[in-house]
């Protein structure tokens, strides 16, 4: 299957402090229980936090029809996918290239995201801004890696 019609990650973006610049990155270590490496989620993380937070491209691309523009770090989560549908990962594991991630709740958008861009993303964004997820072996996340739900073990 080719990457145009293969679910797989798009963009990955860190930010070493909540608020702080995004940093756009081909590729990015996964550490177990605490998220990606040089990432606030990662180095600031608490019993609360998640690992990691994803975004469907197409969501980011279908706000353009409110009127808004919205980049893929914009969005400050750290993996813009293509090909998936991420709500539908909640309370799933699934594979990102080599690392296994559990898909916990959805990402909403807040009033934090807002006041960073300046855009009103409240409502284009209610039920798409994408999901949270913990993981739960590492490994490294590269651009161009697949993203497939992991299949029930038959043993």
């Amino acid at each position: 299957m080719s990457r145009a019609t293969e679910a797989h990650v798009e963009h990955i973006h860190i930010a070493e402090t909540r608020g702080g610049p995004v940093q756009a990155l081909a590729s990015v270590d996964a550490l177990p229980g605490l998220g990606l490496s040089g990432d606030r989620n990662a180095t600031e993380h608490d019993a609360d936090s998640c690992d990691v937070t994803l975004i469907e491209a197409e969501e980011v691309e279908g706000i353009a029809a409110s009127g808004i523009t919205l980049d893929p770090g914009e969005s400050r989560r750290n993996l813009t996918t293509r090909g998936v549908r991420l709500n539908d990962l909640v309370g799933k594991e699934f594979w990102i290239g080599d690392v296994l991630a559990l898909g916990v709740e959805l990402c909403e958008p807040c009033t934090h995201l807002v006041a960073l861009t300046g855009k009103p993303l409240i409502k284009p964004l209610t039920h798409r801004a994408g999901l949270r997820a913990d993981l739960l072996t590492g490994g490294r996340i590269s651009v161009g890696d697949r993203v497939a739900v992991k299949e029930p073990s038959t043993v």
